[in-house]
């Protein structure tokens, strides 16, 4: 949801972002694992979509996986650029330097990206804080959707959320809408 609503805003749309409690509360900062994505040079796309493949027992829409797998490396990218932190190589810490990756269960190359035991939390905050920050962004907390809108041409136009401080319903008209659910 945040990643939507900062892309939107950054190609000059106005942009409301309601949340069902306050942002950054959300099952997002329990992940503790990491992130997977094929940035060293003995990985390889191909590697990690046979991996992942091979983990879900062949079960998974190969499209979609082909999208995860070769927008990963850029994703990192972005949310290092964003401000994220992932844990450093020892012997490169000191200058600035090598991502530190580990290999997950079942992967045949090392392309687990972390921070410390708390990645999810250290996403959470970088995006929360860019959202914060982002003009065009109107932040609603603890506003939860009750019902999404249709136009008389059963498009989605926007939604019903109801104001927890106040225990009102607030009618939201919207040219597109994004259901964030996790």
């Amino acid at each position: 949801g945040c990643i939507a609503a900062l892309t939107a805003a950054r190609a000059g749309a106005r942009v409301l972002l309601a949340t069902k409690l306050r942002i950054g509360d959300s099952n997002t900062v329990m992940a503790e694992g990491g992130i997977q994505a094929a940035v060293g040079a003995e990985d390889s796309l191909q590697r990690h979509f046979e991996d992942t493949l091979r983990a879900g027992h062949y079960a998974a829409d190969k499209e979609l996986v082909a999208a995860l797998v070769s927008e990963g490396p850029d994703a990192i990218r972005w949310l290092i650029q964003e401000g994220m932190s992932f844990d450093l190589a020892q012997e490169s810490s000191h200058m600035g330097g090598t991502l530190l990756r580990k290999t997950p269960g079942g992967a045949t190359a090392a392309r687990l990206l972390s921070y410390k035991d708390f990645t999810g939390l250290e996403l959470m905050r970088t995006l929360r804080e860019a959202v914060l920050l982002q003009p065009g962004i109107t932040l609603r907390d603890r506003h939860p959707a009750l019902e999404l809108l249709t136009d008389d041409r059963g498009r989605c136009a926007g939604a019903v959320l109801y104001e927890l401080a106040r225990s009102r319903p607030l009618l939201v008209r919207a040219g597109a809408t994004v259901l964030a659910t996790g």
